[in-house]
């Protein structure tokens, strides 16, 4: 199987090669990527595939140097991300075959030769077991990726550009010390020569931390995510899927290989794990937050990215805690979790870059506000979205409920069986990742209800059309692996189980019976199968009461809206900015840490900017331009989302002015509109599961 993914790396580079040679003649060269690329990702993906049921594979080159032999290998780990990033490339390549047609003035030549180059740097970061060439062809990664995010060369890219490698060689030098650390203590670069030694405990500690916030500057995972809604929404949609999908996921299988594959003889501590969870915690709860405030449709989807790394580092954070506490069958089920839900993100998440932009191809504009009524005039791009919507959200029978299903298990199974503080930290991850799931849906309804539904709020969503077939194609093949991913969990999630036990060098656990998914610690059962078909039994006779009651009262349709007895118009539409609007103002003090959180980064990175310019302390400062775009802080003031600018109040003199604070607080609180009250039922739901998990 490795001979076929390095057959794919040459096809590759070479097609790469062939289209920048030939990019005068646009047509062609976007052909020579696009069908190149095709065939070197349906050669890694069979490769991938087959490595998923086969030992480790080992290949060695001898390098000039001593710390340079070229050494590769392929276990079932990296098996499982090079189909991953395989099954996005193809479907990116053939989507590229209508969209990158906008791009010919960017340059489709170099798309070409920079994007093969980036698929191939993945998968060698994926394969290489040697440090010099893993931070060799890390940094190859993250130089192509960011010429593909500053492609369209205009000011938000460029930023967004800027940003990310800043981000990008943070990340780097802290994986560089963690490998430095182990390698000082082993006289080698080799991996093999690290997962044979027994490091100390500090020095193993020391090097998986850095290991952990290097590789999560790369996954996106909170306080380095500010990178995400900046970079992924200037590069092409189909970069942006693999970007999203694919190349985030290195951030993940660095902190997996690290911890269990490298530090493996050196054995883990408990504080990994825990610290793995609270970062998981905290990433999908800010991530899903700071979502619902986005009307860039592609900005939305680069916060869930962040939202979904938290829930992967979930799973992870308690394998590695059962890992280090000696319960095998808790870590067993935590990676499981973690890596199925890695499959399934980068499926949907792929999907909905690609539906994002269909609807900027259709429209020219990610704007929610201005779009509306594209199910219509797009109907298979709303298809797709809508099934990626509810993938996304944990609907189930789709993939990413069968993930996150897993994911509750392992998390409610280690807080049963640990101590009191282990039992709140348990106990907080379940509450995170439950206000996720309802916020996740919230976020969903608004991306596609305003984008799809209703009627066209401009000119340019009423004269929407559907993207040309390749485009659809590719979406259609993202969303079959979504469907087929769910109802199918029952024979791939034992294949992810045994991955997760080769990590772990123990017994595959049992997770199916039958069609069914089993959880043995928390003795809890689920069928996908059977629950697609008790949906498809209920949706069918609420269609067909629905008809009959038409029948009846002499309608051929579905009434119009009723508008409270009011002619309907444009004007009492939801809108992007006002789903969700009451989660927004409970959550104002999150939104004003991401703008420090964001301020911070942007002045990191003008440091460093002025620190590369050598007449950086002569040059006058630059006057503001006339037109200049309003910061993310100021877009979210304008539409009311971030926390207003308050002096501090006086100091209530008398018993009348406290009364009357006391009294707008609860008048806040009881604002009569039932969104707020649907908030305060998902708040009791989560103390009293809580409650359930701390007493028990």
């Amino acid at each position: 199987m490795l001979e076929l993914i390095l057959l794919s790396l040459g096809l590759s580079c070479a097609t790469g090669v062939l289209s920048l040679v030939a990019s005068k003649a646009r047509a062609a060269s976007k052909t020579i990527a696009c069908v190149g690329g095709m065939g070197a990702a349906a050669l890694s993906f069979a490769g991938g595939i087959g490595a998923l049921f086969q030992t480790a594979t080992y290949a060695s080159w001898i390098g000039p140097m001593p710390f340079t032999n070229f050494t590769l290998l392929l276990n079932p780990l990296a098996g499982l991300l090079i189909a991953v990033i395989a099954a996005l490339a193809f479907v990116a390549w053939l989507y590229g075959l209508s969209y990158f047609d906008e791009y010919y003035e960017a340059g489709i030549g170099v798309i070409g030769f920079f994007m093969n180059l980036f698929i191939a740097s993945m998968n060698l970061v994926i394969l290489a077991d040697n440090a010099f060439w893993f931070l060799v062809f890390f940094e190859l990664m993250s130089l192509t990726s960011y010429v593909l995010v500053i492609i369209d060369r205009t000011e938000a890219s460029l930023k967004g550009g800027f940003l990310y490698l800043i981000m990008a060689h943070i990340g780097f030098l802290m994986i560089a010390c963690s490998f430095f650390a182990m390698a000082s203590a082993t006289g080698s670069l080799e991996f093999e020569a690290f997962r044979t030694h027994a490091f100390a405990p500090g020095i193993a500690t020391l090097a998986f931390a850095l290991a952990f916030f290097g590789f999560g500057a790369k996954a996106g995972m909170v306080p380095f995510h500010s990178w995400l809604p900046q970079a992924h929404p200037a590069a092409p949609s189909n970069v942006s899927a693999l970007m999203s999908g694919g190349m985030i996921k290195i951030g993940i299988f660095g902190i997996c290989k690290v911890c269990f594959d490298l530090l493996g003889a050196a054995g883990g501590e408990v504080g990994w794990g825990v610290l793995v969870i609270v970062i998981g915690a905290v990433s999908s709860v800010l991530g899903v937050v700071y979502a619902l405030g986005e009307h860039d449709l592609k900005s939305l989807l680069a916060y869930h990215s962040v939202e979904n790394i938290g829930i992967i580092l979930l799973g992870v954070g308690v394998g590695i805690y059962g890992w280090a506490a000696d319960l095998p069958w808790l870590a067993a089920i935590g990676l499981l979790a973690g890596l199925y839900h890695l499959v399934n993100h980068a499926m949907f998440k792929g999907l909905l870059f690609l539906g994002a932009g269909s609807v900027l191809h259709a429209t020219g504009t990610r704007n929610m506000e201005v779009l509306g009524g594209l199910a219509k005039v797009m109907p298979i791009t709303a298809v797709c979205f809508l099934i990626g919507s509810l993938a996304i959200s944990a609907i189930p029978p789709l993939n990413g409920f069968v993930s996150e299903w897993f994911t509750y298990q392992g998390l409610i199974g280690a807080a049963m069986d640990g101590g009191i503080f282990m039992r709140i930290v348990f106990a907080f991850a379940v509450v995170a990742l439950a206000i996720t799931g309802a916020l996740a849906v919230t976020c969903f309804v608004k991306a596609f209800g305003v984008t799809f539904l209703a009627r066209p709020r401009s000119e340019a969503a009423e004269h929407a059309h559907e993207v040309p077939a390749p485009m659809t194609i590719a979406m259609v093949i993202l969303t079959v692996a979504c469907i087929a991913l769910g109802l199918g969990a029952a024979w791939v999630a034992p294949v992810i189980s045994s991955i997760a036990s080769s990590m772990l060098a123990a017994p595959s656990l049992p997770v199916v019976e039958g069609a069914t998914l089993v959880s043995l610690d928390t003795v809890s059962v689920v069928s996908p199968l059977i629950m697609a078909a008790l949906m498809a039994v209920v949706i069918a006779l609420c269609a067909l009461v629905r008809n009959a009651a038409n029948r009846k009262g002499g309608m051929k349709s579905d009434p119009s809206t009723w508008a409270c007895g009011y002619e309907a118009d444009l004007s009492m539409e939801t809108l992007a900015s006002t789903v969700g609007a009451n989660v927004k103002t409970f959550m104002g003090p999150l939104y004003a840490l991401r703008y420090g959180v964001n301020r911070a980064g942007q002045a990191v990175a003008r440091l460093i900017a002025r620190a590369l310019e050598s007449d950086a302390e002569e040059a006058p400062a630059a006057p503001v331009a006339t037109g200049a775009v309003a910061s993310r802080y100021d877009r979210d003031r304008t539409v009311g989302i971030a926390p207003a600018e308050r002096h501090a109040p006086a100091l209530s003199n008398s018993v009348l002015s406290i009364v009357s604070d006391v009294g707008a607080w609860f008048g806040r609180m009881e604002s009569g509109d039932f969104r707020t009250y649907i908030v305060y039922i998902v708040g009791a739901l989560v103390f009293f599961l809580a409650l359930i998990i701390l007493v028990r």
